[in-house]
């Protein structure tokens, strides 16, 4: 073998290297990013799980706290984790009474759930659609709603598990179709 061609191929290979360690690299951020999102999704779990405990008790359903419409999930947990964990640890087998109470459950109209919203936005269009898109059509449609990308990926494929949406794989690419009736059959 020739020094040129040796050096040729050592070339090739530092390109190759480099190449890869960048592509390693970019993997790494992608996955702690990921990790990030894992860690704040099971901070919310936990929390949920903790309220769930606490309230595992109530026969009656109006006894609960509600959330408010405009209120977020996460905020209503922690506001509630912070504010009446003093009281409720004070008076144990006690509940504080909530003020108006009576036929809240009635009075509060209750947001439309994820999967129906990504429903409704795929039987908007002809073609399949990626759920990156979805999200996005969603967020200018429902500033209220903000999902992250894995939850509206979960979501998806709860309904395709459902048989509600189809998956479709184009190269590297998911794409999500709405099961039409005449599909079913």
């Amino acid at each position: 073998m020739s020094s040129q061609s040796a050096a040729k191929l050592r070339s090739r290979y530092v390109e190759q290297v480099a190449s890869e360690l960048a592509e390693n690299r970019r993997r790494q951020e992608e996955l702690a990013t990921q990790i990030e999102l894992l860690k704040q999704e099971e901070t919310l779990l936990t929390d949920i799980l903790t309220l769930a405990e606490r309230y595992e008790g109530f026969a009656d359903a109006s006894r609960l706290p509600e959330q408010t419409q405009d209120e977020p999930a996460v905020g209503q947990a922690k506001r509630r984790g912070a504010a009446g964990a003093t009281a409720r640890r004070s008076t144990p087998g006690r509940t504080a009474p909530k003020a108006g109470a009576k036929g809240g459950a009635q009075e509060t109209s209750r947001q439309p759930l994820l999967g129906d919203l990504l429903l409704e936005l795929l039987t908007g269009h002809d073609e399949p659609r990626p759920a990156k898109e979805l999200r996005d059509e969603l967020l200018a449609k429902h500033p209220g709603r903000n999902p992250t990308p894995q939850v509206v990926r979960n979501t998806l494929e709860s309904l395709v598990a459902k048989g509600r949406v189809e998956r479709h794989k184009q190269q590297r690419s998911v794409m999500y179709t709405p099961v039409t009736p005449g599909d079913a059959g």
